[in-house]
């Protein structure tokens, strides 16, 4: 047990140095000439189709839709007895203010048509990625749970977690293709991601008195 939890911090110690080493690069570094490329090829094969896709990918990180995605699970949790995860899953909400600290902060612009093909507009700056960062926190938990709450019905977990990966590995892309970011905004809106993954699922799994002898929640149908 301490070997594991040694494991986990030093992961957890190295990603925070990987974001605060990608942090001062993008400040110095905007437009690196390795994100301009990767760009381009990610947008060299468009469509009006595959816009929409792209689009429809990258709708659960839209305000004021993310916050009604959260706010809505958690009521479900809740409904359905699991009033812990309910509770966990409304923090994520706190995550806008983070990214929102960190672009003020890092300051860095946008993406512009001279270099890239815009298919969305935004506001705010440019790193990290709020739309990667609120994905890896939201979803990664709700595969996190799904893996955790065996009193859900097996074809209800399995679907969300399916839902959940896909929505995680594909919304990098999407906000590349989109011309919404640059690589390293979505690499640092992974990595964000994950280092506030860790306290939420810390202090989710840690034990409390008298967990195991609290009545199942029902079923979620």
């Amino acid at each position: 047990m301490q070997y594991k939890r040694n494991l986990l911090l030093t992961v957890l110690f190295v990603l925070i140095a990987c974001f605060v080493w990608l942090s001062i690069f993008v400040a110095h570094h905007p437009i690196p000439k390795f994100d301009l490329e990767i760009s381009l090829a990610v947008q060299k094969y468009h469509s009006d189709a595959l816009d929409k896709i792209m689009l429809a990918i990258s709708f659960f990180g839209e305000l004021p839709y993310s916050l009604l995605s959260v706010i809505i699970v958690a009521l479900i949790f809740y409904y359905y007895k699991y009033k812990r995860e309910a509770f966990f899953i409304a923090q994520i909400l706190f995550s806008g203010l983070l990214i929102l600290v960190v672009k003020n902060y890092v300051n860095r612009p946008r993406p512009t048509e001279f270099y890239v093909r815009l298919v969305e507009i935004n506001r705010f700056q440019s790193f990290p990625s709020g739309h990667v960062l609120s994905y890896v926190l939201f979803f990664g938990f709700l595969i996190i749970l799904m893996r955790h709450l065996k009193n859900i019905p097996q074809a209800t977990r399995r679907v969300v977690t399916v839902i959940s990966a896909f929505l995680v590995i594909m919304i990098a892309p999407s906000r590349i293709y989109l011309g919404a970011h640059w690589f390293t905004d979505t690499l640092g809106g992974f990595i964000l991601g994950l280092i506030c993954l860790f306290p939420l699922c810390w202090l989710y799994f840690k034990k409390r008195n008298g967990d195991k002898a609290k009545p199942h929640p029902r079923h979620l149908n």
